[in-house]
This record gives structure tokens, C-alpha cells and sequence, in this order.
């Protein structure tokens, strides 16, 4: 377990010190704003997408915790050049793995199952979830800030 322990110090690491597709996008065609308030995280999502339903672009801006934004970093990373479809998909198995909804992270998350521990921390779980959030609000358009507080305080 030290080997995956490690792994994920060094990518949740360097995407927090080194954010991909990190900044505003002026010719995004679709947007929207997340906050946690539990951490304090606060983002902006943007999206450029063709008229075929592909992510052409996407970028992010804001401030928040280690893995708040390395969650946003490798989650741009991931939906470049995807299909709605395929990024409604993958926010749906990353939320239900990082929720613990499912015994094993699926394949198709890649890089992104070193996520998988933050099940173990329900407060992580809407660090690591407010992007995927916010990128679905992106998706359809929702005006609304997206907010992971529930009224529950657990879940994300």
C-alpha cells in the first residue's frame, strides 16, 4: 500500500503545485462557479464545446485545498476531447468511487483512482468532488453557483 500511498502524495502533489489547464478561457461556450463551503474551495469551470457534443477545451480558475485542486487539474486532464456522454459517465463513476458506492475504482478513470482513499475522509469527499460538480453544472448550462453543501454534511 506505500507504493499507492505514494503515488498519490506525488500526483495529487504536483497537480496542486502545477495545475493543467489552469485560467480563465475567453472563448469557453459554456460555464459555471463552484464553492465548498466547507473547505473554502472556489472555482470557475469552462468548457468549449463543438456542435458534435465534444469537449474541445477546458479550464478552470480558483483557489482551494491540495485536493480540491489537483482534483480539478487531472479532471481537465481526463475530459479533454470526451463526448458529453463519456464525461456525464466518468463524473458518475468518479462521484460513486470517491462516495465508496463501489468496491473498485473503474479502469476507465485512469490516473484518477488515486482518488479512491478520499472515501476514507467525508469531508475530502467535496474537496475532490466540487469540479466534477461544477463541470456537469458547465455541461447543461446551470446558472447557479454549485454549492457541495447539502444541508447534510456529508454528502458531496
Amino acid at each position: 500500500m506505500s507504493d499507492f500511498s505514494d503515488l498519490y502524495q506525488d500526483l495529487i502533489l504536483d497537480h496542486q503545485k502545477n495545475p493543467r489547464n489552469f485560467g480563465e478561457m475567453p472563448e469557453a461556450n459554456h460555464h459555471a462557479d463552484g464553492y465548498n463551503p466547507l473547505c473554502g474551495d472556489k472555482l470557475t469551470l469552462y468548457l468549449k464545446l463543438d456542435d458534435q457534443g465534444t469537449i474541445q477545451d477546458i479550464h478552470f480558475k480558483g483557489s482551494g485545498c491540495a485536493i480540491s485542486k489537483a482534483s480539478a487539474s487531472m479532471m481537465t486532464v481526463a475530459l479533454k476531447g470526451k463526448k458529453t456522454v463519456e464525461a456525464e459517465k466518468m463524473f458518475h463513476e468518479f462521484h460513486d468511487m470517491v462516495m465508496g458506492k463501489i468496491d473498485k475504482a473503474p479502469e476507465d478513470l485512469g490516473k484518477l483512482k488515486v482518488f479512491e482513499g478520499v472515501k476514507e475522509y467525508p469531508a475530502r469527499v467535496k474537496c475532490a468532488s466540487l469540479a466534477w460538480h461544477t463541470m456537469e453544472a458547465a455541461l447543461h448550462n446551470e446558472k447557479d453557483v454549485v454549492s457541495t453543501d447539502d444541508g447534510k454534511g456529508s454528502e458531496a
